[in-house]
């Protein structure tokens, strides 16, 4: 290991090379790393024309110089494969206007890939996408003309034994930059502190068993051998170069300031000291899916209107009767929110992202609570691409397509409507615009045909109807109090729904302020 500054980090990667970058959304990106190369690339122009692999592009959903959005100048990056762009609105938008070649493909499948990088292995053989919009016969994983251009074949069908499946390609790295809390002398790296553990160490592998460069940066460096072997999560030898950072360019995540030891599991923290939502639309949604919930049980949150579930469960002092586990990797305690998005308060225990989608991916959930921003007629769910705008899926293709029991969540209108909520009744006041419930979705996120192929059981909660997944299209089978079937949900939709001929009204807890006393 050698200890460099970012400057000469940044002045190891030649133009056109394939770039690992590390991180998570808000959490674990390498800055110091990335603001080495927007540095250089704005004084020589270099590197150009490269390609970047990340699991989740990092930022704050905003255009802040931090993070993806370091890597925005213009002919920096050619094409970027990942599973989810949006926290670095500067990617999303490099995307959209087809600036850079884009591909986006389910998140776990992503860290697959880096595992047969890895493993000199051609590829990833998986049933994860079939009959949504990265299988090639519906759109492919090439989201915008650049990427479609270049007539590259990253996935396509294979049928083995009778089954159709999807061969995803594998993308070796000639460099990686990641982020660590500490290295020691030798170069062994500590995760330390945070607060989720990403694809640091595929991406190192992946790296390094294709003779390319491996660089970290870390917080401090920190004497040889006071690293225990049971913490380093990344051995010396894989360790190329070691930068270390400043405190602004090593946040634990973008929505704190300082260093939270309950998001690592270092400490604890009282459940009580967590506040309960305000009653609000997202939290009568979020009431209604716990009312799904059931003792024992491993359940995923998405991230949005989902993430209440955590909240809701904690507040009705039921949290302890569920495991909460995040696409991210920690399992238990209390999902945060909003733009720290991804880690948890009091965790007991947190997965590396490569193993928790193999936890995924072969039916260890036993529900899992999304979000859903359009459902058609058949049934289908679009998360990933609006107009010119395509997101990526993220995890959402792994978790929707391998888990039994599925609730998507979300508002009924596109914009929020005015309500009154209480005296256990829902009061329209002014409704929201846009429609949401289509004749047909805009991309497919989530294919119903293929949840009736496997037999799962599928609810689409808002806050003033619940619909199931039948045999044919969506059956309404819940309204809430206080509203009118044809006013306030036959005429927003751009479909006919089947009607349940047992059609009921939703709990009136939910309409209520306090604890709903939730039993689960």
């Amino acid at each position: 290991m050698k200890l460099i500054t970012r400057k000469e980090a940044a002045a190891l990667l030649r133009d056109g090379l394939t770039l690992g970058v590390g991180g998570f959304g808000s959490h674990s990106a390498p800055d110091e790393l990335l603001l080495g190369i927007e540095e250089r690339y704005a004084d020589e122009g270099s590197p150009k024309g490269i390609t970047v692999l990340s699991g989740i592009c990092t930022g704050n959903n905003r255009f802040d110089d931090i993070g993806h959005n370091r890597l925005g100048a213009e002919g920096l990056i050619d094409t970027l494969i990942a599973g989810h762009y949006k926290n670095s609105a500067q990617m999303d938008k490099l995307v959209s206007e087809n600036k850079i070649a884009g591909y986006a493909l389910p998140l776990g499948v992503v860290m697959n890939l880096l595992r047969a990088a890895a493993a000199g292995r051609p590829g990833v053989l998986t049933r994860v996408g079939l009959h949504t919009f990265v299988d090639p016969r519906v759109e492919g994983c090439a989201v915008n003309v650049r990427a479609r251009g270049q007539g590259r074949e990253l996935v396509k069908v294979l049928e083995l034994e009778g089954r159709d499946y999807l061969f995803y390609r594998a993308v070796p790295l000639d460099a990686c930059v990641i982020r660590a809390t500490y290295a020691d002398e030798d170069g062994n790296l500590s995760l330390a502190h945070e607060d989720i553990h990403e694809a640091q160490l595929q991406m190192a592998l992946a790296a390094h068993n294709n003779g390319g460069v491996v660089i970290a940066q870390v917080e401090a460096v920190l004497e040889r051998g006071s690293i225990p072997a049971r913490e380093v999560a990344i051995n010396h030898s894989l360790v190329d170069y070691v930068v270390v950072s400043t405190p602004e360019t090593h946040r634990q995540n973008y929505a704190v300031d300082r260093y939270h030891p309950e998001y690592t599991g270092e400490v604890r923290i009282p459940a009580g000291d967590i506040p309960a939502m305000p009653l609000s639309l997202r939290k009568v949604i979020a009431r209604r899916a716990a009312l799904e919930l059931r003792r024992g049980s491993v359940i995923n949150l998405g991230i949005g209107i989902p993430s209440g579930v955590g909240s809701v469960a904690n507040e009705e002092g039921a949290a302890g009767e569920i495991l909460l586990s995040l696409e991210s990797g920690p399992l238990g305690g209390v999902p945060t929110e909003g733009v720290g998005f991804a880690c948890a308060t009091n965790p007991e225990n947190i997965y590396p992202i490569a193993d928790n989608f193999d936890f995924y991916d072969g039916g260890g959930l036993d529900a899992a609570f999304l979000g859903l921003a359009q459902v058609d007629e058949n049934g289908n769910v679009n998360v990933s691409r609006f107009g010119k705008s395509c997101a990526g899926p993220g995890g959402f293709i792994n978790i929707t397509q391998s888990t039994k029991n599925v609730c998507f969540m979300g508002g009924f209108t596109a914009s929020k409507p005015k309500l009154e909520i209480g005296g256990g009744r829902l009061g329209i006041v002014e409704d929201g615009a846009g429609v949401k419930f289509v004749k047909r979705v805009e991309q497919v996120t989530f294919s119903a045909d293929y949840a009736r192929e496997t037999g799962q059981n599928i609810l689409y909660i808002t806050e003033r109807a619940v619909f199931r997944l039948a045999d044919r299209g969506i059956e309404l089978i819940e309204i809430a109090p206080g509203v009118d079937l044809e006013r306030d949900i036959l005429a927003h939709m751009e479909f006919a729904p089947a009607i349940s001929p047992e059609l009921k009204l939703m709990d009136a807890r939910l309409f209520n302020p306090g604890p709903m006393g939730l039993k689960i």
